[in-house]
């Protein structure tokens, strides 16, 4: 959608209104991001590119709420965020939004079957229920045969596609990917982009990645710049 439009959507899953973001270091204010105006609608990807330090990844974590912004508001399915509570925040993003990082975020101690279900188990799903359906995904992903095997066994990009199929498992309205094949060779992050774009395209998740690659962002519906706190189409 226009990143410059205010205009509220109708169909908007996620959308903020002149987000704006300042931290305070010692005696200086430090302007993140300004007047960033965004609509995402269901199924479409976005792609956002800019440099290191220009505040891509405090907007993602703007945008999933978990962290509220100086200036703006942010709506998930309707809700205003900076509006509810923490715990009702927490529920939002786990009802509507998957979170996909550089780093995986596996829990050590926990099998990949264990890692994918935990979002499901943290909603209250059955058991048998979750890791039924983390299963299912996992064997989508070609990890069928790592099921048990906890993140320091499995490699690079099989770490990385288990974090994205815990994204997935509860076939959220959103995924917020923040570097996701940054980590990555060129080879394995492009398998692994593929399979997000692929997911994408069956389930009808919203995608947007931030990434410095802009050979992957251009595969994208849209590709956004953040430049200085500011939001523009390329």
């Amino acid at each position: 959608m226009n990143s410059e439009s205010v205009s509220m959507s109708h169909t908007a899953i996620l959308h903020c209104q002149q987000l704006g973001m300042t931290y305070t270091e010692g005696p200086n204010d430090v302007e993140v991001l300004r007047s960033v105006n965004l609509h995402i609608e269901p199924g479409e990807r976005i792609a956002i590119v800019g440099q290191s330090g220009s505040g891509k990844s405090t907007l993602l974590h703007l945008l999933g709420g978990l962290d509220l912004p100086t200036t703006g508001s942010v709506w998930v399915n309707g809700q205003e965020m900076s509006g509810l509570s923490d715990k009702k925040r927490g529920l939002v993003r786990n009802e509507f939004l998957g979170f996909v990082y550089q780093f995986h975020h596996l829990l050590p101690e926990f099998t990949a079957l264990e890692n994918v279900a935990m979002p499901l188990l943290i909603r209250g799903t059955d058991t048998a229920v979750a890791k039924a359906k983390a299963a299912k995904i996992l064997n989508e992903i070609g990890l069928s045969h790592r099921l048990e095997h906890r993140p320091v066994e499995l490699s690079g990009g099989e770490r990385q596609r288990a974090a994205i199929a815990r994204a997935l498992v509860t076939e959220p309205a959103i995924v917020l990917a923040d570097e996701p094949t940054g980590n990555l060779d060129e080879k394995t992050a492009q398998g692994v982009f593929d399979m997000m774009m692929e997911l994408n395209s069956r389930i009808g998740t919203a995608l947007v990645m931030v990434t410095h690659d802009t050979r992957l962002a251009n595969k994208m519906d849209t590709v956004l710049h953040l430049e200085r706190g500011t939001l523009t189409s390329a």
